[in-house]
C-alpha cells in the first residue's frame, strides 16, 4: 500500500521572540495556489492561538518577489466553480488575518502585485524594501477583477476615485508611489533581503511583551478593523468593550500604575 503522497511547504511558520513569521514559500515569484492558501490559513490559526506569539509578519521568499498573486496557469486550467470557491477561501483567509487580535505586518521584500498585494492589505502595517520592486493590481490586463478583496480594501486605504483609476488602468507603480498614496507605511533601506528582514524584525519586536502592552495594540488594531465596518455609533459601543477587556487587564493596572509612580512599565500579556 502506498504512502500518502506528502504535502509541499508552501508557508514557512516561525515563531520566536514574541513574532511569528510566515513566509509564502514558492520561489521565485511565491504564486499562491488553494494548497498555498490552506497552509497560510492554518498558519493565522496557529499563530493566533499561541500565547507567546503577540505580532505576526507574513513575508515572501527570497529577493525578487513578495508575491505575485494567484497563480495564473492553475486559474487557467480549473472549472469556474473551482475558481469561486477559491476566491471564498481566499477572502475567508484574509479576513482571519485581518481580524485576528494581533498585530500584523507585511514585509514587502520585492515585487508584490495582483493577489500578492491583496495579501499585503489584509495585513495592518505594510513595510518595503527600497529597490526596483513593482506594485500594483493589474488584473485588468487579464480581463478580471482583483478578487481577493482588493477593490474593497484599495477602496479603504486611497479612496474611490484613486482606488478605481489605479485598477482600471492596471498601472504598476515604484515602493515610493505607494508611499504617498498611502498603500504602504515605510520604506527601508537594506542592501540584501535579509538585511531587511532584521529591519522588520527590530520594527516588530517594538510591539511585543515586555517593550509594549501587547493585548492593548491587538485591541486597538481590533477596534480600528472592525469599527471601520460597521456604523459610528456601533463601533463606539465595540471600542468601549474592547477597553473594558483592558481595564479588566493587569498590564493596564501596571501601566497606570508606572504612570504614576514615574517608571518604565513591565508588561507581562496578562
Amino acid at each position: 500500500m502506498s504512502s500518502p503522497k506528502e504535502e509541499r511547504e508552501l508557508v514557512r511558520y516561525h515563531a520566536e521572540n514574541g513574532v511569528a513569521v510566515l513566509t509564502l514559500s514558492d520561489p521565485p515569484p511565491n504564486t499562491y495556489s488553494y494548497e498555498m492558501m490552506q497552509q497560510l490559513d492554518r498558519a493565522v490559526l496557529q499563530a493566533r492561538m499561541d500565547d507567546a506569539v503577540q505580532v505576526l509578519v507574513i513575508t515572501g521568499d527570497g529577493e525578487k518577489f513578495f508575491c505575485a498573486g494567484a497563480d495564473i496557469q492553475m486559474l487557467a486550467t480549473v472549472t469556474p466553480s473551482f475558481k469561486y470557491y477559491f476566491c471564498l477561501h481566499a477572502n475567508e483567509t484574509l479576513n482571519r488575518l485581518e481580524q485576528t487580535p494581533k498585530l500584523v505586518i507585511a514585509a514587502i521584500n520585492g515585487h508584490c502585485v495582483g493577489g500578492g498585494l491583496e495579501v499585503a492589505m489584509a495585513a495592518d502595517i505594510r513595510l518595503a524594501r527600497k529597490g526596483a520592486s513593482k506594485i500594483g493590481l493589474p488584473e485588468v490586463s487579464l480581463g478580471v477583477l482583483p478578487g481577493t478583496g482588493g477593490t474593497q480594501r484599495l477602496t479603504r486605504l486611497v479612496g474611490k476615485s484613486k482606488a478605481i483609476e489605479l485598477m482600471v488602468t492596471g498601472q504598476l507603480f515604484d515602493f515610493a508611489r505607494a508611499l504617498e498614496l498611502g498603500i504602504i507605511n515605510q520604506i527601508i533601506d537594506a542592501e540584501t533581503a535579509e538585511q531587511f528582514m532584521d529591519k522588520v524584525m527590530e520594527y516588530a519586536q517594538q510591539f511585543t511583551l515586555p517593550n509594549t502592552a501587547a493585548q492593548a495594540v491587538g485591541r486597538i488594531k481590533r477596534s480600528v478593523q472592525t469599527g471601520a465596518e460597521i456604523s459610528f455609533e456601533s463601533a463606539l459601543a465595540l471600542e468601549r468593550e474592547l477597553q473594558q477587556q483592558l481595564f479588566q487587564s493587569e498590564d493596564a493596572k501596571e501601566g497606570l500604575q508606572a504612570y504614576v509612580g514615574k517608571r518604565k512599565a513591565e508588561f507581562k500579556g496578562k
